[in-house]
């Protein structure tokens, strides 16, 4: 059975002194957590947090990596940058980073690539926009970002990954799958990964990364397919992210 995995996505957001609260009161809460717990941080935090969870069972992750290892790329934070951090995950592909900054799936699938080099466990999102779902393109377009990026690996880097459904329409928007739709997408990727490599298919986790919140976790991780969450606001406030991680118990 796999491990289920909650991990905050904590966006742009965040001050030293909000930071070390949050950290507190996370581990406060964490000491019987069941399932793996990471919080995802911007850049310029991460010995910060470095510092806070060391010694605790809470891990530390990265919110974006670039696929170049050094160089002339201003702006851009390598994967042994990250590794000199203590990070263990990193999000790759984040809807916010296609929209925003054009990340092309060809460019995902690079990252996942360098990512898996230094050890680090990429987080893998994909997701549709309303547009796309009221097409009935949700498929298409998920399975198809998810299949750029397993061509790039190797059945047995393929099983390292982590893929996170994060359907776009339901992302900020207080609007959420119901754990059936999540499921139906979730079971489809399950599908593509079971393409790629039986073990894929038995180790990969696919988080959901639409809007989970205390009051509709439960229900969203019975899925058979959900094996954990990729929390935006709720990762914010330490008792709704342990309401979540109870929740995955």
């Amino acid at each position: 059975m796999r491990r289920k995995l909650v991990a905050g996505n904590w966006k742009m957001n965040g001050s030293l002194a909000a930071n070390a609260a949050l950290i507190a009161g996370i581990k406060e809460g964490l000491a019987a957590a069941a399932c793996d717990v990471a919080v995802c941080v911007p850049a310029p935090y991460l010995a910060q947090v470095q510092a806070a969870v060391a010694g605790s069972s809470l891990a530390s992750g990265a919110q974006d990596i670039s696929a170049h290892a050094s160089g002339a790329y201003t702006g851009e934070v390598s994967a042994a940058m990250l590794q000199e951090f203590g990070v263990q995950y990193v999000i790759i592909g984040h809807s916010e980073r296609r929209a925003y900054h054009g990340e092309s799936d060809a460019a995902v699938a690079a990252k996942t690539v360098a990512a898996l080099k230094a050890g680090l466990v990429p987080l893998v999102c994909v997701g549709e926009t309303l547009e796309q779902r009221e097409a009935d393109q949700t498929n298409a377009v998920v399975g198809g970002q998810l299949d750029v990026v397993l061509a790039a690996l190797s059945a047995e880097d393929a099983a390292r990954i982590v893929v996170a459904y994060e359907p776009v329409w339901a992302i900020g928007t207080g609007k959420t799958a119901t754990p059936e739709m999540a499921q139906e997408v979730h079971a489809m990727l399950r599908a593509r990964l079971q393409a790629k490599s039986a073990e894929a298919a038995a180790k990969v986790r696919i988080l959901y990364g639409g809007s989970m919140k205390p009051d509709n976790a439960v229900q969203l991780l019975a899925m058979a397919d959900i094996d954990g969450g990729l929390i935006g606001g709720a990762a914010l406030k330490a008792a709704d992210f342990l309401a979540i991680i109870a929740a995955a118990a």
